[in-house]
């Protein structure tokens, strides 16, 4: 498994993701997503949205506020129970979530493996809340108190009869949310694995009871079998099953889909079945029912609520470390990221052969800004031809287009019209006309590499 100091290197040395205010020293555990990372985060979270909202006719979307009335947290028990126990250390002065003290680095010791508190003093647990607290208005006083919400969750349950009544929704039908949310952890880290500010990408589906074990299933088979589909290799994914103890308060079922992390393995993504609890709570506080009126039956119920939630810096993260693969050729490291086409930040890069001829500057200038209305393209002249394929392999583009001199002729031979066009993850390059390239990459990035080599030309190392 690679090192995450390799994915940290690599991340801020190609435009993914920086520090947070490293110029004053840094934010900790707060992370910038660069020109890259920002393309390739939004890119998960579009081909998330396509697949569980866009193509489904059981579900609808929601961008719910962050910032809402607290009562809501009193009603779905994040007062009483998002609590972790900390302690402190009398003498390095660090703080530790108690309950991981086995992951836990001491300050002073930093060369110290986790778990190796010898040199010590640590006081007796106490819970701390791990939600932001914030003021809404000109006076901090207790009445003006709010919460930076700790998930997304919530807003979708408040929500819940605006957006059944307003869309004419019958059970099953889900609401599905993309949006930052808070949660002012203890320890921190593992690059953006575990940070303060997160973006999550929740589904909350209603069901009618007795039929929520089985869409439980449904949706953890559903959800186990994305991450594949773009990518991810399906030896370092995994199921595991929450244990009684560990449920949590509102939770009859919960499972984790986990990612083989360079840490080890960590949870991906949650699928929950979450039964009628917040719904009743919700309209226990707030006076509100929060029934569906079933038409076959005649009856008002509450539904059950199945929640896959996952996170897309997570996310983002696992595509990255599945992506990421060295190689010797001819003597030399290559570094490349396999992404999924759906995934890559950039789709083609269109790249002069000659960068002091004119001729063929300009036909690369205007055959970038052609493909810019169909995919992220971008033309790059800033080294020689082999060091500018490495760039682009290492941040992962599936495909780059070279203009030469054959393309634009000149006084010995007559222009063919044709590029080059090179794969990333074969090296393999093929000869397209100008005038077939838009189709021909309509194809490639759907996969059809063979069957487009098979038409257009032959290897050329």
């Amino acid at each position: 498994m690679i090192e995450m100091d390799k994915i940290v290197s690599l991340c801020k040395r190609r435009g993914f993701i920086f520090q947070s205010s490293e110029i004053y020293g840094g934010t900790g555990s707060c992370w910038d997503y660069g020109p890259l990372g920002v393309e390739l985060k939004n890119n998960v979270k579009r081909a998330w949205w396509r697949d569980c909202v866009q193509s489904r006719g059981d579900m609808v979307g929601l961008d719910a506020s962050i910032l809402m009335h607290p009562r809501v947290w009193k009603a779905s028990g994040h007062l009483d129970h998002f609590t972790d126990p900390m302690v402190d250390c009398k003498v390095c002065k660090g703080r530790f979530r108690a309950d991981k003290l086995e992951d836990a680095r001491c300050p002073q010791k930093p060369s110290k493996q986790p778990g190796q508190h010898d040199a010590c003093e640590l006081t007796e647990p106490r819970m701390f809340n791990l939600m932001f607290k914030t003021f809404i208005g000109p006076v901090e006083d207790d009445a003006a108190v709010a919460y930076l919400r700790p998930e997304t969750a919530q807003g979708i349950f408040v929500n819940f009869e605006n957006v059944q009544q307003s869309m004419r929704l019958k059970l099953p039908f889900g609401i599905a949310q993309i949006g930052k949310s808070f949660r002012n952890e203890i320890t921190p880290g593992n690059f953006t694995f575990r940070t303060r500010e997160f973006e999550q990408m929740e589904i909350e589906f209603f069901v009618m009871p007795g039929t929520d074990e089985e869409w439980h299933q449904r949706w953890l088979d559903e959800r186990f079998a994305w991450y594949p589909k773009y990518g991810i290799r399906k030896e370092n994914l995994r199921l595991r099953e929450h244990e009684k103890d560990e449920l949590a308060h509102y939770a009859k079922r919960t499972a984790d889909i986990e990612y083989l992390f360079p840490m080890g393995w960590s949870e991906l993504e949650g699928v929950a079945n979450r039964t009628d609890y917040d719904l009743k709570q919700h309209a226990q506080f707030s006076g509100k029912s929060l029934e569906y009126f079933d038409e076959e039956s005649k009856q008002k119920i509450v539904p059950y609520v199945i929640e896959p939630s996952a996170g897309a810096d997570r996310g983002t993260l696992a595509f990255l470390v599945d992506a990421y693969h060295e190689e010797e050729v001819k003597g030399e490291k290559r570094v490349v990221l396999n992404f999924h086409p759906e995934l890559a930040p950039i789709k083609i890069a269109v790249l002069p052969l000659l960068k002091k001829n004119g001729q063929i500057v300009e036909t690369a200038h205007k055959l970038c800004a052609d493909l810019r209305k169909r995919w992220h393209s971008v033309y790059d002249d800033t080294a020689s031809i082999g060091r500018l394929y490495r760039r682009q392999d290492e941040i992962g583009t599936p495909f780059c287009v070279t203009v030469d001199v054959q393309t634009v002729g000149d006084d010995k031979a007559a222009a063919d019209g044709k590029v080059t066009i090179r794969d990333r993850d074969n090296m393999q390059q093929i000869r397209v006309p100008l005038t077939s390239l838009t189709s021909v990459m309509e194809k490639l990035l759907d996969g059809g590499w063979a069957e487009v080599h098979g038409q257009h030309g032959v290897t050329r190392g």
